[in-house]
């Protein structure tokens, strides 16, 4: 059994690149989300609405009703794919070859010094534009790894390297640019505030690069929801253990709800335990009465969020 999960992306005979969110897989279909498109002059990237438009005019037997979900997703049958590109796979590839580029030189480097600090590097993946070689000078490096502590490991890493001048803070345009390509609901102050607390994006001579964590919990995805419309609280978080988890996952102290989940990666690490947040998103309803709020129920989540009450008072 080849086991398609998050980050991975896979190639369909008509040249086009999805990428995997979740392992789990319905009717023989992997759910997924288009993102790239082989033309004759290499990948071309393309926005979601994009992506909705080419599979609604050419390709309409990849767009899919989840019954799990109760969303419409990409579902890629497992007999269509042609080549299934792998996060680790990739990252070792470009460790051992001559880089082809700069991104792919930095990226090099980059482990060398996650290396010399004492991380186990041979649980992480590269995932994103470079593992398809689609990278452009313009790009970032995004980092995801298998291993909960490792993860964290990586993020100390980080503010040490960033201490030692070895990795820089992410300046100004980097920020702005961060910010602009998520398109995220939050104001730009907000956002930065949330943002330099994490520690999971610096840059490396100019080039962002942040990392991401994927676990083999398989908690999430085994209960049916239902949507219940959009829902707007101000609550506590009483627990943020899972908060850098793909989806993000936390425990509220909230009455009636028990939790949000992220499926965007803005909201993740977001908010600390027993900080008072604000949250807006999907409240969903499982079979057994379980309450829940999701944010991210399309990829830009655009009025969906989770923000730390105290980012506004800066």
């Amino acid at each position: 059994m080849n086991n398609y999960q998050p980050k991975d992306f896979v190639e369909t005979a008509e040249g086009l690149i999805f990428a995997v969110v979740t392992e789990d897989q319905e009717d023989q279909r992997i759910l997924s989300s288009l993102r790239y498109q082989r033309t004759t002059n290499g990948y071309k990237k393309l926005s979601t609405s994009e992506a909705e438009k080419l599979l609604q005019d050419s390709y309409p037997y990849y767009l899919y009703y989840s019954t799990t979900r109760d969303v419409w997703l990409h579902g890629v049958g497992v007999d269509r794919i042609v080549y299934h590109h792998q996060p680790r796979l990739r990252l070792l590839e470009i460790l051992q070859a001559e880089p082809n580029d700069q991104i792919e030189a930095k990226l090099q480097r980059l482990i060398k010094l996650f290396k010399a600090e004492g991380l186990e590097t041979g649980e992480i993946g590269v995932t994103g534009s470079m593992l398809i070689g689609a990278q452009k000078t313009s790009s970032d490096i995004d980092l995801v790894f298998y291993k909960r502590e490792v993860f964290f490991k990586a993020r100390e890493i980080i503010k040490t390297l960033i201490a030692k001048q070895q990795l820089q803070p992410l300046h100004e345009t980097l920020w702005q640019d961060a910010y602009a390509r998520r398109g995220c609901a939050l104001t730009y102050d907000e956002y930065c505030w949330h943002e330099h607390r994490k520690y999971n994006k610096a840059a490396i001579e100019e080039t962002k690069f942040d990392i991401s964590l994927l676990t083999a919990d398989r908690w999430q995805d085994l209960i049916r929801y239902r949507k219940q419309g959009r829902v707007n609280l101000k609550t506590t978080i009483a627990d943020d253990r899972n908060s850098f988890d793909y989806p993000a996952r936390y425990s509220l102290s909230h009455p009636a709800i028990d939790e949000v989940i992220s499926y965007t990666a803005t909201y993740s690490g977001q908010a600390l335990r027993d900080e008072q947040v604000e949250i807006q998103g999907q409240l969903e309803v499982s079979i057994a009465g379980h309450l829940r709020i999701v944010i991210g129920t399309n990829r830009e989540a655009s009025h969906e969020y989770i923000k730390a009450l105290s980012s506004q008072h800066h």
